[in-house]
């Protein structure tokens, strides 16, 4: 508290000698010099602490292994301090990222230096930039072949960040190439022969690219420099659709570790993800960095609200829909997450018949159908998305504000990067999950997770319950009905009858 208030004396006594104008010899005596600015910790991990009160505001305290806490100025907390280059720094100024965030700030320069790096940080924190620029610097500085190859989980996630990517490097002419399923792979093919520089990809097919494509598509991977595992807890979980497996085969067509720099960035780091740092690390090569966020208090976003709704099982979709339909929700672009893609269709359905604006988001649809739902979100056109954990991840939608778990997840992490579609970047979101008589368990154990109980939902002067039962079970009963009627006969969600299916009559 003490060096925090000198700090902050120091500070208005050298705005008090340049408002006087001091001569030079006068003014280099007067203020500390700009090395003593920043004091970087010498340790291989940190973990940045949430601010507590008015006076942390003015600094952060970075935590190291050792215990030795480390204080950065809050005047230094833009890019160019950080070693960004001007062009950089003016693109993100342009889009509007004008600060660093936490992760940003510890991860930046630690990559520019040539460290491999673990970075774990809550959803909406910025861990996009804080790969992507130290990469595109690297790059600019030497802009030949594939340069670096990004994996993630899912398909729109690879879409957003091949977008980010374009965006930042605007200045430049930089070749990026999007590699995902529910594509054409010849064309895949052919982009990736002429050798673009950043290689943005799922697991699963840029795997087929290597068992299949031949030598000649991917032998510029061997030369990449950088490789990015974005949301790596997904990507390295082992189990029932582990994506293990492919990433290992893309790995095997990348150079070794000890000739490229290797980064993972994730929302929940677990102990597959900690595993790496303990491996061995060949001579030569620095530590990894690894840099923890504001993960040990929560993790979920402090502007976040969570609430819950219980509701017997068999009138669920009753309570959804009233729900929806409350003044404090009738406008609010929303996500419902299920656990099951045969469910969001149905709800889909059921709440498009209702009158609500609603697309979905899942497996079960093709690629077109998913980028030209999610762009209508996107915009506007539909109010409600109803999606899986497909859209649990990554997605940046700033607009969303609220968030229900129709279906209650079965991993506390899954609920964490649910919840973190809303209240991204310091703004305020809502999150309900709808409870069932045999979920109780399921929400105590996300309780613990998230260290943070959850409040029941209220809404002045709004009886869910009176509402439901005046005015809901009777007509959202009718619309279920004639949903699962056009989902069986095999209809759109407008009802017209999807090409290729025939009805096939009772014998």
């Amino acid at each position: 508290m003490s060096l925090s208030i000198l700090q902050e004396s120091e500070d208005m006594q050298e705005r008090s000698q340049k408002r006087r104008k001091l001569s030079p010899s006068d003014s280099g005596a007067g203020s500390p010099p700009a090395s003593e600015n920043i004091v970087l910790p010498s340790s291989t991990l940190s973990r940045i602490r949430p601010r507590k009160n008015t006076q942390a505001k003015e600094s952060n305290t970075i935590q190291t292994e050792r215990n030795e806490a480390v204080t950065i100025r809050k005047a230094n907390h833009d890019f160019l301090d950080l070693g960004v280059h001007p062009w950089l720094a003016g693109s993100l100024s342009a889009m509007a990222i004008r600060k660093p965030t936490g992760i940003q700030r510890g991860c930046i320069p630690e990559i520019l230096k040539g460290r491999d790096c673990i970075g774990g940080s809550r959803t909406g924190s910025g861990k996009t930039v804080a790969f992507a620029v130290p990469i595109l610097q690297k790059w600019a500085e030497d802009p030949v072949g594939i340069f670096a190859v990004v994996l993630t989980p899912t398909r729109e996630l690879a879409l957003q960040m091949y977008e980010q990517f374009k965006a930042i490097s605007a200045p430049q002419s930089l070749k990026a190439v999007l590699v995902t399923g529910g594509a054409d792979m010849r064309e895949q093919a052919l982009a990736l022969s002429q050798r673009p520089h950043v290689v943005i990809a799922t697991p699963g097919r840029l795997a087929d690219h290597v068992k299949v494509s031949g030598e000649d598509t991917i032998c510029g991977l061997r030369r990449a420099r950088f490789v990015v595992l974005d949301e790596a807890d997904r990507l390295l979980a082992s189990g029932h659709g582990s994506m293990l497996p492919d990433v290992e085969t893309c790995l095997s067509a990348l150079p070794p570790s000890t000739e490229r720099q290797t980064c993972l960035f994730t929302a929940t780091v677990t102990p597959e993800v900690r595993a790496l740092k303990e491996m061995p690390r060949p001579k030569g090569k620095p530590p990894v960095f690894v840099c923890e966020v504001d993960t040990e208090v929560l993790a979920i976003p402090q502007t976040l609200q969570q609430r819950y709704l219980q509701v017997p099982v068999i009138h669920r979709e009753c309570y959804l829909h009233v729900l929806l339909s409350t003044p404090a929700n009738v406008a609010k672009p929303t996500i419902i997450f299920c656990n099951r893609t045969t469910t969001a269709t149905l709800i889909e359905y059921m709440l498009r018949l209702l009158d609500h604006r609603v697309t979905a988001l899942h497996s079960g649809l093709s690629q077109p159908q998913r980028i030209s739902n999610l762009a209508r979100f996107r915009v506007g056109a539909a109010r409600i998305l109803v999606a899986t954990d497909v859209a649990a991840r990554g997605l940046d939608i700033p607009e969303v504000a609220l968030v229900i778990n129709y279906d209650v997840p079965r991993d506390p992490d899954d609920y964490i990067h649910r919840v973190g579609r809303t209240a991204r970047a310091g703004r305020k979101g809502e999150s309900v999950t709808v409870v069932g008589q045999r979920d109780v368990e399921l929400v105590l154990a996300i309780e613990e997770r998230v260290g943070k109980k959850m409040e029941k939902y209220a809404e002045e002067g709004v009886s869910i319950e009176g509402r439901v039962v005046r005015d809901a079970l009777k007509v959202v009963g009718e619309k279920k009905r004639e949903a699962m009627l056009s989902i069986e006969e095999g209809r759109d969600v407008v009802g017209k009858r999807k090409k290729g299916v025939v009805k096939v009559g009772k014998s």
